[in-house]
C-alpha cells in the first residue's frame, strides 16, 4: 500500500481540513463535497484523513466489515459465525474505496458470481464498491459527472444504509453504511439537487494565493515524493497528536450539550436562508456539537454555529436572480445580521 501525504503536512485549505475532521468526529453529519480547483489536495486530504483514522474492529473473513460489537447491524453470514460461536475480529484500517465515473451498476452494487454459477451451478453473490464501503469512506472524484442511474443508487443506499440486490433470482441484503466524500470542479457542471442535499457539508477551495503559502506547498510535496517514509516519519508527531484529539472527540461527542437557545439561533438561520426541509437545522446541530468536541467545550454554542454554517448551509439555498452574490457569502451576510440583532 502506497505510503499517503500525511493529513496534518497539508498547507493551508483550513475550511477543507476542518470539515473533513467533523465528519471524522461524527459521520452522522452526512460527508463532505469538495468544490474547487484541479491540483488543490482534495484527493490528498481524503486518503490522508483515512490513513489519520483510529483503527477499527472488523469481523475476520466479512467482506462487509462487520462491526463485531453491533449485532444489529451484522450481515447474515456474521449473524450465523456468531451463532455458532465462530465471529472473530480483529483491527483493521478504515476502508477507502473509490467510486470510477465509468463504474457499471454491478460493478457498485454487486453482481451474481457467473464463475461460480457456470462452474458449479451455486448462485453467490459477488459484493460490490458499496459492500467495501461500509463503515468507510466511498470518495467520489468529479462527482458532478456521475450518471444519473448511479446517482438514484447511491441516494437510495444513503437513505436506507443498506444495499438490496435482486439479481437473476438472488436476493441479498447487506449494511452499506459510509461517509461520503465527493469532489469536483464547479466548470463541469454542478451535482443534481438531490445528491448535492446528501452532502452533510460542502467547502469551496481555491489555489493559495500567497507566494509563501505556494512555496510551501512544492516544497512538502517535492520532499514527500522524494522520500514519502521519511516525510511522513517527520510529520508523525503531528499526525499522532491529531489523531490523539479526534479519539477524544469521538469519546465526549454523546456528553456535548446544546441549548435550546443554540437551536433557536439554527433555526433562524435557516428560516432566513429559506432552506428547504429541516435537514439544515439537524446538520447545523450535528456539525457544530463536533466541532465543540473537537476543541474539548462541554456544549455547542452560538460561535460554534457560526463557524459551521457556511459548510452547511452555502449548498442549500436557492438560487436568488436578484442577488449575484454567492452563496457562502449569502449564509456570512444572514449569520452577520443574525448574530448582530
Amino acid at each position: 500500500m502506497a505510503q499517503p501525504f500525511p493529513f496534518s503536512a497539508i498547507v493551508a485549505q483550513d475550511d477543507m481540513k476542518l470539515a473533513f475532521l467533523i465528519a471524522a468526529v461524527d459521520p452522522t453529519v452526512g460527508g463532505v463535497l469538495v468544490f474547487g480547483d484541479r491540483g488543490t489536495g482534495k484527493s490528498t486530504a481524503v486518503r490522508a484523513l483515512a490513513a489519520l483514522l483510529p483503527p477499527i474492529s472488523m469481523v475476520i473473513g466479512c467482506v462487509y466489515n462487520c462491526d463485531p460489537a453491533k449485532t444489529a447491524t451484522l450481515c447474515e453470514a456474521c449473524r450465523a459465525r456468531k451463532a455458532s460461536g465462530a465471529l472473530t475480529s480483529a483491527l483493521g484500517p478504515i476502508p477507502v474505496v473509490d467510486l470510477p465515473l465509468g463504474a457499471t451498476e454491478d460493478r457498485v452494487v454487486g453482481a451474481l458470481n457467473l464463475e461460480r454459477a457456470l462452474s458449479v451451478g451455486e448462485k453467490a453473490f459477488e459484493p460490490g464498491l458499496l459492500a467495501r464501503a461500509n463503515r468507510g469512506f466511498l470518495y467520489i472524484d468529479e462527482a458532478n459527472l456521475l450518471e444519473d442511474h448511479i446517482v438514484d443508487l447511491l441516494l437510495d443506499v444513503a437513505a436506507s444504509g443498506e444495499n438490496v440486490v435482486e439479481r437473476e433470482g438472488l436476493s441479498v441484503r447487506h449494511p452499506a453504511r459510509f461517509v461520503l466524500i465527493g469532489s469536483g470542479n464547479p466548470e463541469e457542471g454542478e451535482l443534481r439537487p438531490q445528491l448535492l442535499d446528501r452532502f452533510g457539508l460542502a467547502v469551496d477551495v481555491k489555489t493559495p494565493g500567497d507566494i509563501p503559502s505556494r512555496i510551501e506547498v512544492v516544497k512538502r510535496r517535492d520532499a514527500f515524493e522524494r522520500d514519502p517514509a521519511g516525510f511522513a516519519k517527520q510529520w508523525g508527531p503531528e499526525e499522532k497528536a491529531l489523531r490523539a484529539k479526534i479519539t477524544r472527540a469521538r469519546a465526549r461527542l454523546a456528553a456535548v450539550s446544546i441549548g435550546d437557545a443554540t437551536l433557536e439561533s439554527a433555526a433562524r438561520l435557516c428560516q432566513a436562508l429559506g432552506t428547504d426541509g429541516l435537514r439544515g437545522e439537524l446538520t447545523l446541530m450535528r456539525a457544530a456539537r463536533a466541532l465543540a468536541a473537537l476543541e474539548g467545550a462541554r456544549a455547542a454554542v452560538d460561535d460554534h454555529l457560526r463557524r459551521v454554517a457556511p459548510f452547511v448551509l452555502s449548498h442549500r439555498l436557492r438560487r436568488n436572480p436578484l442577488d449575484d452574490a454567492g452563496s457562502s457569502v449569502r449564509v456570512r451576510r444572514a449569520i452577520d445580521d443574525l448574530f448582530a440583532a
